[in-house]
């Protein structure tokens, strides 16, 4: 649990003192304005930016292999937008069982994001080829005729 939060609490934690030195000597106002920047980013590469981890489903949806900290993962996440809860997300980190297909997807590096679409992984696929998927998958069938 602590290992998903390291990078956030380290980068608030070094905000503060920068912006602590930074107001002892008189600017304030930069100081407020460098920890709003570190606590931002922090958000950033925290877990609560991506969807609650679901695991993996087999209704179709793609399954999207993530960590916390992966700058791919969060920019996959971000260029999604609201169809990122279209996706099934599995945090490598909490799911041994998603790491070891995400090893065995990846000769055996943990190399993330790794998405599965129909049975078959994509290692860092382009966003906007995902959310292709995430709608094609989403959308009900049309009727025939």
């Amino acid at each position: 649990m602590m290992r998903v939060w390291l990078l956030p609490l380290l980068l608030v934690g070094t905000g503060a003192l920068v912006a602590a030195s930074m107001a002892l000597r008189g600017s304030v106002g930069s100081a407020a304005l460098f920890l709003l920047g570190f606590v931002v980013l922090a958000g950033l590469n925290s877990p609560l930016v991506f969807p609650r981890p679901t695991g993996a489903a087999a209704d179709g949806r793609p399954v999207v292999y993530w960590r916390p900290g992966c700058k791919y993962c969060l920019r996959l996440r971000l260029r999604l937008g609201r169809d990122a809860r279209r996706a099934h997300w599995v945090n490598i980190w909490r799911d041994p069982e998603g790491a070891a297909m995400v090893r065995a997807a990846n000769d055996g590096n943990e190399t993330v994001p790794t998405v599965v679409v129909a049975g078959r992984p994509y290692t860092n696929p382009d966003p906007a080829w995902v959310r292709e998927r995430l709608l094609a998958t989403s959308r009900p069938p049309t009727a025939a005729g």
